[in-house]
C-alpha cells in the first residue's frame, strides 16, 4: 500500500544546537541527502492563510529538480497530511511557475531553504537552514492509509525528547511562520513575473 500520510513534527534549533545534531546524527545516524531548494507557498493567500489552511499548495525546486506538491490536511507544527508530489525535469520551474499564474495562483510566499537530512530511528530527519535568519528541525515517517498516526506521533515525539528537542506547539509555530514570513521570505507576485527569472536569479540549470 502507498505511504503519502506524512507525520511530521517540527521544532526550533540554535545554531548550536543545529551544528551539534549534525555531528550526532554523522556519528550515529544515517546521511540521506543534502538539499537546496527554493519555494514558492501559494496557500499563504488562499482562503484559511497561514493558521487554518486545509490545503497546501507549493512550487518547489529541490537540487535542481521542480516540483508540484501539495498536502491535505490541517497543519500546525505536529501533523499527519496526505502528500500528492509529481517531479518534472530539470530547468522546467520557470515554466511550472507560469503555468500556476495562468491559472490564477498569482501570488505567494517565496522561500529559500538548505538542509541536511538524515535517518536516524527509522525517523527521517531534516535540519533544516533559513538562510541569514534561524534553524529548525522537521522528523517525519511516511505512512499508509491503515496505519496509526497518532502512534507514530508518538515514536517520533519519544525519539524527539530522547535527543532533547524542543517541539512547536500550535502556537509557537505559527508565531515562527509569521516572523519568517516577515523577516526571511518575500512575496512573489506573478504580474511582476519577467521570463527566467527564477533560472537567472537562483542559477537553475
Amino acid at each position: 500500500m502507498d505511504k503519502n500520510i506524512e507525520i511530521e513534527i517540527r521544532g526550533p534549533l540554535s545554531q548550536k544546537e543545529f551544528e551539534n545534531l549534525v555531528k550526532f546524527f554523522e556519528d550515529n545516524g544515517k546521511k540521506k541527502s543534502e538539499k537546496d531548494r527554493v519555494l514558492i507557498d501559494y496557500s499563504t493567500f488562499l482562503e484559511g492563510g497561514v493558521e487554518n489552511r486545509k490545503k497546501d499548495i507549493r512550487l518547489r525546486v529541490t537540487n535542481g529538480i521542480p516540483e508540484i506538491i501539495v498536502k491535505v490536511g490541517e497543519w500546525g507544527g505536529v501533523e499527519q497530511r496526505k502528500e500528492l508530489s509529481v517531479f518534472t525535469k530539470q530547468g522546467e520551474f520557470d515554466t511550472l511557475v507560469e503555468i500556476f499564474g495562468e491559472l490564477g495562483f498569482g501570488k505567494g510566499m517565496l522561500c529559500v531553504r538548505k538542509s541536511k537530512v538524515f535517518e536516524y530511528k527509522d525517523i527521517e530527519f531534516a535540519l533544516v537552514e533559513v538562510p541569514n535568519h534561524s534553524f529548525y528541525y522537521e522528523a517525519e515517517k511516511m505512512a499508509s492509509d491503515n496505519e496509526n498516526g497518532d502512534e507514530l506521533i508518538k515514536q517520533i515525539e519519544s525519539v524527539c525528547n530522547e535527543l532533547e528537542l524542543s517541539i512547536f506547539n500550535k502556537q509557537q509555530f505559527f508565531d515562527y511562520i509569521e516572523k519568517l514570513n516577515k523577516d526571511a521570505n518575500e512575496i512573489f507576485e506573478y504580474i511582476n513575473y519577467t521570463s527566467g527569472y527564477f533560472k537567472n536569479r537562483f542559477g537553475l540549470k
